[in-house]
Protein backbone atom coordinates (compact mmCIF):
# COMPACT_ATOMS: atom_id res chain seq x y z
CA UNK A 1 0.00 0.00 0.00
CA UNK A 2 1.17 3.51 -0.82
CA UNK A 3 -0.55 6.48 0.74
CA UNK A 4 0.17 10.19 1.01
CA UNK A 5 -0.45 12.13 4.21
CA UNK A 6 0.42 15.53 5.62
CA UNK A 7 1.52 16.84 8.99
CA UNK A 8 0.21 20.32 9.74
CA UNK A 9 1.68 21.65 12.96
CA UNK A 10 3.20 24.90 14.21
CA UNK A 11 2.57 26.57 10.86
CA UNK A 12 4.43 23.89 8.90
CA UNK A 13 3.03 21.54 6.26
CA UNK A 14 5.11 18.37 5.81
CA UNK A 15 4.19 16.27 2.75
CA UNK A 16 4.76 12.57 3.50
CA UNK A 17 4.38 9.19 1.82
CA UNK A 18 3.75 5.85 3.53
CA UNK A 19 4.67 2.40 2.23
CA UNK A 20 3.27 -0.59 4.15
CA UNK A 21 1.17 -3.73 3.75
CA UNK A 22 -1.34 -3.01 6.51
CA UNK A 23 -1.14 0.24 8.47
CA UNK A 24 -2.98 -1.38 11.41
CA UNK A 25 -0.27 -4.01 11.93
CA UNK A 26 2.85 -1.85 11.61
CA UNK A 27 5.40 -2.44 14.38
CA UNK A 28 8.65 -1.05 12.91
CA UNK A 29 9.06 2.15 10.89
CA UNK A 30 11.96 3.20 8.68
CA UNK A 31 12.21 6.95 8.10
CA UNK A 32 13.74 7.68 4.69
CA UNK A 33 15.49 11.05 4.25
CA UNK A 34 16.18 11.99 0.62
CA UNK A 35 19.02 14.10 -0.72
CA UNK A 36 19.37 17.67 -1.95
CA UNK A 37 16.96 18.46 -4.78
CA UNK A 38 15.16 15.15 -4.22
CA UNK A 39 11.58 14.38 -3.18
CA UNK A 40 9.43 11.81 -1.39
CA UNK A 41 8.49 10.01 -4.65
CA UNK A 42 12.05 8.98 -5.43
CA UNK A 43 13.12 5.64 -6.87
CA UNK A 44 15.51 4.78 -4.04
CA UNK A 45 12.75 4.97 -1.42
CA UNK A 46 10.31 2.96 -3.55
CA UNK A 47 12.89 0.25 -4.26
CA UNK A 48 13.87 0.00 -0.61
CA UNK A 49 10.21 -0.19 0.47
CA UNK A 50 9.61 -3.01 -2.02
CA UNK A 51 12.47 -5.08 -0.59
CA UNK A 52 11.63 -4.18 3.03
CA UNK A 53 7.96 -5.15 2.82
CA UNK A 54 8.70 -8.39 0.98
CA UNK A 55 10.58 -9.62 4.06
CA UNK A 56 9.00 -7.71 6.93
CA UNK A 57 5.22 -7.57 6.71
CA UNK A 58 4.84 -5.53 9.89
CA UNK A 59 7.29 -2.85 8.79
CA UNK A 60 6.61 0.47 7.09
CA UNK A 61 8.64 3.11 5.32
CA UNK A 62 7.84 6.81 5.66
CA UNK A 63 9.45 9.36 3.40
CA UNK A 64 8.80 13.08 3.14
CA UNK A 65 9.77 16.28 1.35
CA UNK A 66 12.39 18.45 3.03
CA UNK A 67 11.62 22.19 3.09
CA UNK A 68 11.68 23.64 -0.46
CA UNK A 69 11.86 20.12 -1.95
CA UNK A 70 9.30 18.10 -3.88
CA UNK A 71 5.80 19.43 -3.22
CA UNK A 72 6.83 21.46 -0.19
CA UNK A 73 5.53 25.03 -0.30
CA UNK A 74 8.39 26.82 1.46
CA UNK A 75 10.46 29.18 -0.65
CA UNK A 76 13.52 29.72 1.56
CA UNK A 77 15.72 26.81 2.60
CA UNK A 78 17.15 26.93 6.13
CA UNK A 79 18.78 24.33 8.36
CA UNK A 80 16.43 25.37 11.16
CA UNK A 81 13.33 24.42 9.15
CA UNK A 82 14.90 21.07 8.21
CA UNK A 83 15.47 20.33 11.90
CA UNK A 84 11.92 21.38 12.74
CA UNK A 85 10.53 18.92 10.17
CA UNK A 86 12.32 16.08 11.98
CA UNK A 87 11.16 17.43 15.34
CA UNK A 88 7.55 17.21 14.15
CA UNK A 89 7.78 14.07 12.04
CA UNK A 90 9.41 11.68 14.54
CA UNK A 91 6.80 11.98 17.35
CA UNK A 92 4.00 11.98 14.78
CA UNK A 93 5.20 8.66 13.35
CA UNK A 94 5.62 7.19 16.84
CA UNK A 95 2.09 8.15 17.80
CA UNK A 96 0.55 7.20 14.45
CA UNK A 97 1.83 3.62 14.65
CA UNK A 98 2.15 3.28 18.42
CA UNK A 99 5.79 2.25 18.25
CA UNK A 100 9.22 3.31 19.50
CA UNK A 101 10.83 0.92 17.01
CA UNK A 102 12.23 3.52 14.58
CA UNK A 103 15.04 3.20 12.04
CA UNK A 104 16.53 5.76 9.65
CA UNK A 105 17.89 5.50 6.12
CA UNK A 106 19.26 8.76 4.76
CA UNK A 107 21.08 9.72 1.59
CA UNK A 108 23.42 12.62 0.78
CA UNK A 109 21.92 15.90 2.12
CA UNK A 110 19.50 13.82 4.17
CA UNK A 111 22.46 12.11 5.82
CA UNK A 112 24.01 15.47 6.69
CA UNK A 113 20.74 16.67 8.24
CA UNK A 114 20.22 13.44 10.18
CA UNK A 115 23.74 13.59 11.65
CA UNK A 116 23.17 17.22 12.59
CA UNK A 117 19.88 16.28 14.25
CA UNK A 118 21.20 13.44 16.41
CA UNK A 119 24.24 15.46 17.48
CA UNK A 120 21.95 18.21 18.73
CA UNK A 121 18.90 16.24 19.89
CA UNK A 122 20.15 12.70 20.52
CA UNK A 123 19.12 9.71 18.45
CA UNK A 124 15.55 8.33 18.58
CA UNK A 125 16.54 5.52 16.19
CA UNK A 126 17.58 1.94 16.89
CA UNK A 127 19.79 1.88 13.79
CA UNK A 128 20.83 4.46 11.19
CA UNK A 129 22.18 3.89 7.68
CA UNK A 130 23.74 6.75 5.71
CA UNK A 131 24.28 6.24 1.99
CA UNK A 132 26.81 8.69 0.56
CA UNK A 133 26.19 11.28 3.31
CA UNK A 134 27.07 14.87 2.37
CA UNK A 135 29.74 15.21 5.03
CA UNK A 136 31.50 18.04 3.22
CA UNK A 137 28.25 19.76 2.25
CA UNK A 138 29.64 23.27 1.87
CA UNK A 139 32.51 22.17 -0.38
CA UNK A 140 30.30 19.92 -2.49
CA UNK A 141 27.77 22.71 -2.97
CA UNK A 142 30.26 25.43 -3.86
CA UNK A 143 32.84 23.36 -5.77
CA UNK A 144 30.82 20.63 -7.49
CA UNK A 145 27.08 21.30 -7.62
CA UNK A 146 27.23 25.04 -8.25
CA UNK A 147 29.16 26.86 -10.96
CA UNK A 148 31.49 29.84 -10.68
CA UNK A 149 28.75 31.93 -12.30
CA UNK A 150 26.29 30.78 -9.62
CA UNK A 151 28.65 31.80 -6.84
CA UNK A 152 29.24 35.18 -8.45
CA UNK A 153 25.48 35.83 -8.49
CA UNK A 154 25.19 34.78 -4.84
CA UNK A 155 28.00 37.15 -3.88
CA UNK A 156 25.89 39.92 -5.43
CA UNK A 157 22.99 39.01 -3.14
CA UNK A 158 21.01 36.90 -5.59
CA UNK A 159 19.65 33.37 -5.21
CA UNK A 160 20.40 30.65 -7.76
CA UNK A 161 18.67 27.31 -8.49
CA UNK A 162 20.69 24.21 -7.56
CA UNK A 163 19.99 20.52 -7.24
CA UNK A 164 18.84 17.50 -9.22
CA UNK A 165 15.15 16.48 -9.53
CA UNK A 166 13.81 19.82 -8.30
CA UNK A 167 15.96 22.92 -8.29
CA UNK A 168 16.19 24.62 -4.92
CA UNK A 169 16.98 28.31 -4.55
CA UNK A 170 20.23 28.83 -2.67
CA UNK A 171 21.51 32.15 -1.38
CA UNK A 172 24.13 33.64 0.91
CA UNK A 173 22.31 32.76 4.13
CA UNK A 174 22.10 29.03 3.38
CA UNK A 175 25.74 28.84 2.25
CA UNK A 176 26.82 30.64 5.40
CA UNK A 177 24.77 28.22 7.53
CA UNK A 178 26.34 25.10 6.04
CA UNK A 179 29.83 26.63 6.10
CA UNK A 180 29.46 27.23 9.84
CA UNK A 181 27.86 23.82 10.45
CA UNK A 182 30.67 21.43 9.59
CA UNK A 183 29.49 18.11 11.02
CA UNK A 184 32.89 16.54 10.33
CA UNK A 185 34.18 18.34 13.41
CA UNK A 186 31.40 17.06 15.70
CA UNK A 187 31.44 14.00 17.97
CA UNK A 188 29.22 11.00 17.08
CA UNK A 189 31.00 8.35 19.16
CA UNK A 190 27.97 7.84 21.42
CA UNK A 191 25.98 6.52 18.43
CA UNK A 192 28.78 4.95 16.39
CA UNK A 193 27.75 1.32 17.00
CA UNK A 194 24.27 2.00 15.65
CA UNK A 195 25.38 3.78 12.46
CA UNK A 196 26.44 2.26 9.15
CA UNK A 197 27.79 4.24 6.18
CA UNK A 198 27.63 2.86 2.63
CA UNK A 199 29.57 5.01 0.18
CA UNK A 200 30.33 4.62 -3.51
CA UNK A 201 34.01 4.51 -4.37
CA UNK A 202 33.22 6.45 -7.58
CA UNK A 203 31.05 9.09 -5.91
CA UNK A 204 31.40 12.21 -8.03
CA UNK A 205 29.70 14.55 -5.52
CA UNK A 206 30.99 13.48 -2.10
CA UNK A 207 34.47 11.92 -2.42
CA UNK A 208 34.81 8.46 -0.90
CA UNK A 209 37.83 9.73 1.04
CA UNK A 210 35.54 11.99 3.06
CA UNK A 211 33.48 9.02 4.23
CA UNK A 212 36.59 6.95 4.93
CA UNK A 213 38.18 9.68 7.04
CA UNK A 214 34.95 10.42 8.91
CA UNK A 215 34.19 6.76 9.66
CA UNK A 216 37.71 6.19 11.01
CA UNK A 217 37.55 9.27 13.23
CA UNK A 218 34.12 8.36 14.57
CA UNK A 219 34.60 4.56 14.77
CA UNK A 220 31.63 4.04 12.44
CA UNK A 221 31.43 1.01 10.17
CA UNK A 222 31.94 1.88 6.50
CA UNK A 223 31.06 -0.39 3.58
CA UNK A 224 32.70 0.71 0.30
CA UNK A 225 30.40 0.22 -2.69
CA UNK A 226 32.91 -0.55 -5.42
CA UNK A 227 32.25 1.44 -8.59
CA UNK A 228 29.05 3.06 -7.31
CA UNK A 229 28.36 6.72 -8.09
CA UNK A 230 26.65 9.21 -5.78
CA UNK A 231 23.10 8.25 -6.70
CA UNK A 232 23.71 4.51 -7.09
CA UNK A 233 22.23 4.54 -10.59
CA UNK A 234 23.44 0.99 -11.17
CA UNK A 235 20.50 -1.12 -9.99
CA UNK A 236 22.66 -4.12 -9.09
CA UNK A 237 24.76 -1.95 -6.77
CA UNK A 238 21.60 -0.38 -5.33
CA UNK A 239 20.06 -3.78 -4.58
CA UNK A 240 23.27 -4.93 -2.89
CA UNK A 241 23.22 -1.81 -0.73
CA UNK A 242 19.59 -2.48 0.21
CA UNK A 243 20.53 -6.03 1.22
CA UNK A 244 23.31 -4.68 3.44
CA UNK A 245 20.96 -2.11 4.99
CA UNK A 246 18.32 -4.70 5.85
CA UNK A 247 20.97 -6.95 7.40
CA UNK A 248 22.22 -4.06 9.54
CA UNK A 249 18.70 -3.14 10.68
CA UNK A 250 17.94 -6.73 11.73
CA UNK A 251 14.23 -5.99 11.86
Amino acid sequence: MERYFEINEQGHNIRCKLYCQDARSVRQVVLFCHGFGGHKDNHAAARFAEKLLAKHKKAALVTFDWPCHGDDVKKKLTLADCGTYLDLLIPHVRQKFGTEDLYAYATSFGGYLLLKYIAQQGSPFRKIVLRCPALNLYESMTQTIMTAADLEKIQKGKEVPAGFDRKVLVGQQFLQEIRETDIRTWDFLDWAEDILIIHGTDDEIIPFEEAHRFSENQLIELIPAEGADHRFRNQVKMDLAIKQILEFFRL
